[in-house]
């Protein structure tokens, strides 16, 4: 299960700290400055690794269809340049918004970036293709404990990008009494003050579990009292904010909420005052993945984009931009060796890389097969009211 995986990732990631500093990241492959004089550079200034092995690829386009704030600009910029490949990219905010498109068909996406708990359901559906590890060379970067989970046995159609939390943030400058619970979100005293992700699964989920439920139950009649206990949630939420829920964090239009991890790191960053409470009956845990659509008619620069992307000199970015579990090994490894205050500000951060006893006590969403109607149905009556 994920609490398994990121309970031993902790334990990687400790190991992996007392090894580079002992080592002195005699590893490294940073790049020469001089970079042969052919060297691509963004409009940053960044200069881009080449490719480490460089694809066959005769694809001009590629198509993902990815999460909203979630890719350094410089890695986007980088594939563009090393391969001379158009890269286009549609965004969506919510597992369910991305399903609903791909199910309806009529994309030309080839790559898609879907949560955990949905991977199943796009499997079954028919709406993926297995991946060929062969023209992966670089998924030798992902630290095995990310690998081989339940929702793909063998990572058949999957690979991960990052993971994290979704847990409480709460400006304590501003909020006098500080929830310690998913239950304290209904207090009366933060009518129109919350912001949370906007997603069902999660929300619902969060609500199951302070009814004493699973958040993957598929009865009927607790799903029946979740939605009611979750109306009375409602006035508490002044918005509902997948795209970049920090930002009312930040500019104080609300006080607390839900949301995920790289989100409560950046809005940390920001005003320290903005803290992350790991709830006590523990944090939601999740995994986002790649796939490949069935139809995909550029899969040889998909292969080549994840390729790419999976090298430490490059995947060490999203360490630099987008704070979450990172499970590159490769990319820490290359960041400790090369950006230290990158890397300690995402290794020091119980936000990036929470207790033992945190991840000990964290639940994992699931695929709730045919129970997927009623928390459809939950979400659209419970906003809607």
């Amino acid at each position: 299960m994920l609490r398994k995986t990121l309970f031993n990732v902790l334990a990687v990631l400790a190991i992996l700290s007392f090894v580079l500093v002992a080592c002195g990241g005699g590893g490294s492959t940073e790049t020469s400055t001089d970079a042969e004089s052919n060297a691509k550079v963004t409009s940053s200034g960044f200069a881009c690794p080449e490719p480490n092995p460089r694809m066959d690829v005769t694809s001009k386009e590629l198509n993902i269809f990815v999460w909203t704030e979630y890719f350094p600009q410089d890695m986007l910029d980088c594939f563009e340049l090393v391969y001379n490949i158009k890269l286009n990219r549609d965004e969506y905010s919510s597992n369910e918004e991305m399903y609903a498109k791909v199910d309806a068909g009529g994309t030309a996406y080839d790559l898609i970036q879907p949560t955990d708990y949905i991977v199943p359901l796009l499997i079954r559906q028919g709406h993926v293709q297995e991946l060929d590890h062969s023209k992966l060379p670089n998924i030798k970067n992902l630290d095995p404990n990310w690998m081989d989970q339940p929702f793909d046995p063998g990572n058949k159609y999957s690979i991960p990008y990052l993971a994290g939390t979704d847990a409480i943030v709460v400006n304590t400058a501003a909020v006098e009494n500080v929830p310690t619970s998913w239950a304290d979100l209904w207090n009366p005293e933060y009518k129109d003050r919350l912001v949370f992700i906007d997603d069902s699964r999660v929300i619902i989920g969060m609500t199951l579990i302070t009814l004493g439920y699973s958040p993957n139950t598929k009865d009927p009649a607790e799903l029946e009292e979740a939605k009611a206990k979750l109306a009375e949630l409602i006035p508490n939420v002044k918005l509902f904010d997948s795209d970049s829920p920090k930002s009312a964090l930040i500019a104080g239009d609300v006080d607390l909420g839900l949301v995920w991890t790289g989100e409560a790191f950046i809005a940390n960053q920001e005003n320290p005052d903005i803290q992350y409470i790991y709830p006590k009956e523990g944090p939601i845990l999740w995994q986002d993945n790649w796939l490949m659509l069935k139809d995909a008619s550029h899969a040889d620069a998909a292969y080549a984009w994840l390729s790419y992307i999976m090298q430490g000199d490059v995947f060490w970015l999203t360490i630099r931009d987008f704070q979450y579990t990172n499970p590159n090994t490769a990319a820490l490894e290359y960041a400790k060796a090369n950006q230290p205050e990158v890397y300690s500000a995402y290794a020091d951060s119980p936000i990036t890389n929470p207790p033992a006893d945190v991840i000990a006590s964290g639940i994992s969403i699931e695929d709730v097969g045919d129970a997927t109607p009623l928390y459809d149905n939950i979400w659209v009556e419970v906003k809607g009211q």
